[in-house]
């Protein structure tokens, strides 16, 4: 993580110079302004802070119609100055602009639109301050504006650096405003957040304040399967951002009781968000329930743990912050319970009770085979060919998640149900595509208490274009999010003996160094070993040890005995990712019997077992119709 920062700082670095340079000034930020920062700290370290509510949903509610708010920044911006105002009169001391959607995915068009979308929502912020504090009387130092960026999803772009590229666009166009507080809502995880509050701050010195704010389920996790415990263990340790929290997703009632559970201890000031309570579909709009006053007594309650920042996200109007103002007393700093014994989130997953794991740590060759799971339910070919392979001394036997996108039985419990009758480890394969995340995590929970505790995770082959009219592809995760999601999981609820996971090996990609970079972000990401895809040549072989000499993980090369002329080219032709050499489809013909198909077969994947000897650290062998007998016979020494 340290090395991504340090690349994002050298580029943000470059783009500072290089602005410079194109305006001519030497100084981009005025850093008198530096003290603006210095105002909210210091605020904190004398007071809680009540922030606004939800902009959006109460500009529903006056407006009466879904529409994309942000857009009212230009084509609307007394109302959005009227809101702001409400909030402030109803006590709100910080307000964070009407910006949270402004970016390229939700509002698309040109950056020049979408930068006066942006800085056109900062404005209407200043302005309603201003207007209050002319009013009120207010100190204006006294009432922050907060530059609202929220999340920006992974589908924007298939390259990290884009979606980075946009958050950056973002942050210039806050900091052209000489916006000094930064708000990142709705996280998931720090992914995004770290390098782009890093950027900020090479742009703008130590003079920005900048809050991250997580959306919680009500069991404490975020869509990205990190635990709220986790996210403040992390943030403890990331001097980028100066207040952490929580925002959207659940009401005050799961929030408290997840503040209570996690036993709240960090060194940032902390920050609560929560929606009103759940929402309800009525006709074509999301209605939330009236509950201002329980709101507000519930928040009250959380005053008591040591929060600095108060607000409300989705269905939260100023009525709702009125009366938070009631019931928090809010001219004294938080209070920092000291807590005896800390929640322990940083503990290494330990795999010595994995036998798989062990194996592979020891140098040992493991050797595992992939049983297609039926179409149908009949389950006894599954089992007796089971039995076949474990008497053959097999490590695993593996099963794919629906192959091809094609439904067949359950890998999970397909795996279940040979481990606990035949008596052989498995490793079901669980692919993103067709689960969200309430039933991937559901899956992993039941695959676990029946005693799996090995994966292969995988992003998922395509739903075919014929049928996406009537099949719909799922990815909540793909494959590193997904593991990410299992290590979180091992850590809060499998530390004692936790999933061992494995992901995929694309050999065949065509630029190896991206490859090479997946296989690293999965190492990252917990994964423990890799599988390739069948190997058929020595160019490819060759390919794998590079692999593997510049990543340092454990490799279970693929091998496929090819059994007859037909077979090999539906394999060359039919499969990606799969690279047959016409060289090796020439080795059979159309008129050799089934018998001499598999000699044949079984004399390819034998040389190819040769090719990888040194490289391998096991093989997976991957059947045509499930033929196990050609595991044995290319297991075979031999013959003199």
């Amino acid at each position: 993580m340290k090395d991504k920062k340090n690349r994002f700082c050298v580029k943000a670095r470059r783009r500072f110079l290089s602005d410079m340079r194109k305006n001519g000034r030497t100084e981009i930020l005025d850093k008198g302004k530096g003290k603006e920062v210095m105002r909210i700290k210091d605020y904190l370290k004398k007071r809680c802070l009540l922030a606004d509510g939800a902009f959006g949903t109460y500009y529903m509610q006056i407006e009466g119609k879904n529409r994309v708010v942000e857009l009212a920044n230009i084509n609307n911006p007394k109302i959005v100055e009227r809101i702001h105002l409400d909030y402030l009169k109803a006590g709100s001391r910080l307000i964070r602009t009407n910006t949270f959607s402004a970016n390229l995915a939700v509002l698309g068009g040109e950056r020049d639109w979408r930068k006066g979308v942006i800085q056109a929502g900062y404005r209407c912020a200043e302005n309603a301050v201003k207007d209050f504090c002319g009013m009120c009387g207010e100190r204006a130092e006294e009432v922050f504006v907060a530059a609202s960026i929220g999340p920006i999803p992974d589908s924007l772009a298939e390259e990290e650096q884009e979606i980075l590229e946009e958050y950056y666009f973002i942050c210039d166009s806050f900091l052209e405003c000489r916006a000094k507080i930064f708000c990142f809502e709705t996280g998931t995880d720090f992914k995004y957040i770290l390098p782009a509050a890093a950027y900020i701050r090479e742009r703008a010195g130590e003079d920005v304040f900048i809050m991250a704010n997580f959306c919680l389920n009500r069991y404490g996790y975020t869509k990205s399967g990190i635990y709220a415990g986790r996210l403040l263990e992390q943030a403890d340790d990331y001097t980028e951002v100066d207040a952490v929290g929580f925002n959207c997703g659940i009401g005050t009632g799961h929030m408290l009781h997840i503040l209570k559970e996690i036993q709240l201890c960090s060194n940032k000031f902390l920050a609560v968000m929560p929606n009103s309570g759940y929402p309800e579909r009525i006709q074509d709009r999301t209605v939330y329930l009236n509950n201002a006053q329980y709101f507000a007594e519930t928040m009250g309650k959380m005053a008591e743990l040591g929060i600095s920042v108060f607000g409300g996200c989705c269905g939260t109007s100023p009525e709702y912050i009125r009366l938070t103002r009631e019931q928090i007393v809010l001219d004294c700093p938080a209070k920092k319970i000291e807590i005896q014994k800390k929640a322990v989130f940083k503990n290494q997953i330990n795999y010595s009770k994995n036998e798989f794991c062990q194996k592979l740590k020891e140098g040992k060759k493991v050797i595992a085979v992939e049983l297609d799971p039926p179409y149908d339910a009949n389950i006894q070919g599954i089992l007796d060919r089971a039995n076949r392979l474990k008497a053959a001394g097999i490590d695993f036997i593996t099963f794919a998640d629906s192959p091809m996108a094609r439904p067949r039985m359950d890998s999970v419990l397909t795996g279940v149900k040979v481990q606990n009758e035949v008596g052989i480890s498995v490793m079901p394969h669980i692919s993103c595509r067709d689960k969200n995340t309430i039933a991937l995590r559901a899956q992993l929970l039941g695959a676990y208490v029946n005693g799996i505790r090995n994966l292969l995770i995988v992003t998922g082959d395509p739903i075919a274009e014929s049928e996406r009219g009537t099949i719909h592809s799922v990815f909540d995760f793909y494959s590193v999010r997904l593991m990410e999601f299992v290590q979180e999981m091992n850590r809060e609820h499998f530390l004692e003996e936790p999933l061992c996971y494995g992901g995929a090996i694309s050999y065949a990609r065509a630029n190896l160094e991206v490859e090479m970079e997946r296989v690293r972000k999965k190492k990252a990401a917990g994964a423990q070993y890799f599988l390739t895809q069948p190997v058929f040549s020595k160019e490819d072989a060759e390919r794998i040890q590079v692999i593997k000499s510049q990543t340092d993980v454990k490799i279970l090369c693929g091998i496929m005995p090819l059994i007859s002329l037909k077979n090999a080219k539906f394999i060359a032709n039919e499969l990606s990712g799969i690279r047959v050499p016409q060289s090796v489809v020439a080795e059979f013909s159309p008129d050799m019997s089934r018998e001499e198909g598999e000699i044949v077969g079984v004399r390819i994947a034998k040389r190819v077992m040769q090719w990888l000897e040194e490289t391998a650290d096991g093989y997976y062998f991957i059947i045509p119709f499930n033929r196990v007998y050609l595991v044995e016979k290319c297991l075979m020494p031999d013959s003199e």
